[in-house]
């Protein structure tokens, strides 16, 4: 059925021009109608067909309904005026017409769907239907799904990505091949790039000394100027580690794609995101289309409910989980954190635990946002204002799996199980209790090769056991909140003489709050100096390098051999526990100062 009212002739046209629409679609066009195509919203929907003298994008015959999408021309008076009498003439016709804009298509699916349900007349009562054959759909369902542009056969996804983070270690050669290739970035205002791994923590106004360092630092400004990104260098006030940055600035939302040349992208699922770290040739992927070819990965939820002890914190129940699970343990899985105890934490508490979902081998850990990640974002500088922020929270407060949805594989944990953690080994899954003994051999050479490095005995306890160094910062640690623990500690108290302390805000943001709220004060009484904002000890890339042979109790993420300077020995830990081996000198459970 097509209402012919026009004219052979002119319908001829039309017809040719619809073929060549249906041909050629949108990026837009091509998402919305994945997910309206095969009756998925209860009603059918034809893409370009003609009724009357018009091509409309879609249409439900049965019930009366026309999609049009808009770009951005439609916004110009002339194009108004002709989409008015447009409307006006289906609507004379008996249709119903609702216009989207690409923008609302491609970052707002499930709104848009849900606007389309409130119209479609046999389903008035209906929900977004569930995945075949799962049940319910999970968070993740939910975000992947409404990212997806067209499945490759037997093959990956091709997703859409909302938000591209740089910094100056991945990215050159992805940058060096749109180079060659004489390609431009498709959406550089959805790009942001800021140099973090190789920037020194004290002196940032001066020129850096380490020649390959500055060669990295300079490269990627040059590289975000010759592209027209989004940079954020040294010193300035949006400067800091890329993972801090985001949330902080409200660049991170619930509901967007996020990729970074980086392993702790994973991060940003904190606040209710599909987040993953890539390899440079994707970043060069990303970079040209705004899209990236990836094979879903499967899900799993952990659920950790209960309440969490004294002095156990987020870094706690990471380093609990790997202790169990292994380093390898969610190696396939996207995770999704849940629980009692996960939904009391804070949202710094939430980056943490998400920060290290690749610890176990996951491909990135989430969130559902909730009203703690709405009272974090709101009011921040990128997050939406008015309106806009209105229509957004709507959208994200429907971002949580469903009460039926069905994981392939679901773990669960009691909060009251975990104590104060520390790491034995150099791996993040060596871990144990504050309070606990190093277990026997596994009888792998690894294991052996480990406790060697390490310098440490099966069976011993680490209470008591010396330490040189102590690193506060990182993406894993670095934020407000970390800061605050580790000064409720120290607040009284003195460092200890034998003790190095680095205290590395994770952003300006970070360290403009630190010194807001007087604890550089507290921190400064008690011996301990603030440096300037960067990933420092995290890994050996800058100038905070630990010595070898020396120990660090660090809350960084990682503790391989080497990973913060060659033959450093690595303790992970949390702000509260860093922060009584600091004033101590030696490891200390920091309940005893609680």
């Amino acid at each position: 059925m097509s209402y012919r009212t026009a004219s052979p002739d002119r319908y001829d046209l039309l017809k040719a021009f619809a073929r060549e629409n249906r041909n050629n679609p949108t990026l837009a066009e091509l998402l919305l109608w994945k997910h309206i195509r095969n009756k998925l919203l209860g009603t059918r929907f034809l893409r370009q067909h003609i009724i009357g003298d018009y091509i409309v994008d879609f249409v439900s015959l049965s019930d009366g309904l026309v999609i049009e999408v808009d770009g951005a021309y439609h916004a110009e008076h002339e194009q108004m005026e002709m989409d008015e009498a447009r409307t006006y003439a289906l609507e004379q016709m008996g249709f119903k017409v609702i216009r989207f804009t690409n923008e609302e298509i491609l970052y707002n699916i499930e709104q848009v769907k849900y606007k389309m349900m409130k119209n479609i007349k046999t389903n008035e009562q209906s929900t977004l239907p569930h995945r075949e054959g799962r049940g319910g759909s999970s968070l993740f369902d939910k975000i992947w799904d409404a990212h997806v542009v067209q499945q490759v056969e037997d093959g990956p996804t091709q997703l859409y990505i909302d938000r591209l983070y740089c910094h100056e270690v991945t990215s050159p050669q992805a940058f060096a091949g749109m180079r060659a290739r004489g390609l431009k970035c498709f959406r550089p205002d959805h790009i942001y790039c800021m140099p973090d791994h190789n920037t020194p923590t004290h002196d940032q106004d001066k020129p850096i000394e380490d020649p390959v360092s500055k060669t990295q630092v300079d490269t990627l400004e040059q590289n975000a100027k010759d592209f027209g990104l989004n940079y954020f260098g040294m010193m300035h006030p949006k400067n800091g580690i890329i993972h801090v940055v985001g949330p902080e600035r409200g660049l991170t939302l619930p509901g967007m794609t996020i990729v970074c040349g980086d392993s702790h992208t994973s991060t940003h699922g904190a606040m209710g995101a599909v987040a993953f770290g890539i390899g440079t040739s994707e970043v060069e992927m990303v970079l040209a289309s705004q899209c990236i070819l990836q094979a879903r990965p499967k899900t799993m939820r952990i659920t950790i409910d209960g309440e969490l002890g004294k002095g156990v914190t987020a870094k706690d129940m990471a380093l609990y989980m790997m202790s169990k699970m292994t380093t390898s343990g969610a190696t396939g899985y996207f995770v999704e954190y849940a629980g009692s105890a996960v939904r009391n934490l804070s949202m710094e508490g939430r980056l943490t635990l998400c920060n290290l979902s690749i610890e176990m081998g996951a491909r990135g850990g989430m969130v559902a946002p909730d009203e703690t990640t709405f009272e974090y974002i709101k009011g921040r500088e990128y997050a939406p204002k008015g309106e806009a922020w209105d229509k957004a929270l709507a959208y994200w407060k429907t971002l949580k799996s469903d009460d039926d949805a069905v994981f392939d594989k679901e773990v669960r944990y009691d909060a009251a199980d975990i104590q104060p953690m520390i790491t034995y080994g150099t791996n993040p899954g060596m871990g144990m209790g504050i309070t606990e003994q190093i277990p026997q051999s596994d009888g792998t050479a690894s294991f052996e090769k480990s406790l060697n490095y390490m310098g440490f005995q099966a069976g011993e306890g680490l209470l008591g056991k010396k330490i040189d160094y102590v690193f506060l910062g990182a993406c894993t640690n670095g934020r407000i909140e970390d800061f605050r623990a580790f000064a409720s500690i120290v607040r009284g108290r003195k460092k200890a003489e034998n003790v190095i302390a680095w205290l590395v805000p994770g952003s300006w943001m970070v360290d403009a709050q630190i010194r807001e709220e007087g604890l550089d004060k507290v921190l400064t009484e008690a011996g301990f100096a603030i440096r300037q904002p960067g990933c420092s000890a995290c890994l050996a890339m800058n100038d905070d390098k630990i010595p070898a042979g020396k120990y660090s109790v660090s809350t960084s993420n990682r503790n391989f051999e080497g990973r913060q300077g060659p033959g450093a020995r690595t303790l992970l830990a949390s702000p509260l526990t860093a922060a009584a081996a600091a004033i101590t000198g030696v490891i200390t459970d920091p309940r005893e100062f609680m």
